[in-house]
């Protein structure tokens, strides 16, 4: 996975996968397979699957990069506890996935949660065959 600083502040991090390399042939196939691993665990919880490319494609000013065919996001939350109120503030946990002609792009925010970051990469990388 590649970290990036995004727009000078957010740590980020992506895998970009060509799609040769996965079974998947789409964006909601992504998410699909996010949500099952996401309802599987026992710590996470779903909340919402958001189709970022339809809403943004909505919006009379909504601007789309010419190569994006797709762009969905899963919205989810692996908090165990609230030890501070300013905790809510950096959760739930969003995975944004982003079709092209030639591959998908997995991304999401570091994690605060050494834990729930790492398991975000390994479910990331398994999407690779």
């Amino acid at each position: 996975m590649k970290k990036t600083i995004v727009m000078e502040k957010y740590p980020a991090y992506s895998l970009s996968i060509k799609k040769s390399e996965t079974k998947y042939k789409s964006a909601p196939e992504i998410i699909s397979y996010f949500r099952n691993l996401i309802e599987k665990d026992p710590v996470a919880a779903f909340i919402a699957e958001f189709n970022h490319y339809e809403h943004t494609k909505s919006l009379q000013n909504g601007e789309i990069t010419q190569n994006i065919i797709d762009a969905q996001n899963i919205i989810f939350c692996f908090g165990q506890k609230i030890s501070n109120p300013m905790i809510l503030s950096i959760r739930p946990r969003s995975i944004g996935v982003v079709e092209t002609n030639e591959e998908f792009i997995v991304s999401f925010l570091e994690a605060p949660n050494e834990q729930a970051h790492k398991k975000m990469e390994a479910w990331s990388k398994a999407l690779v065959n």
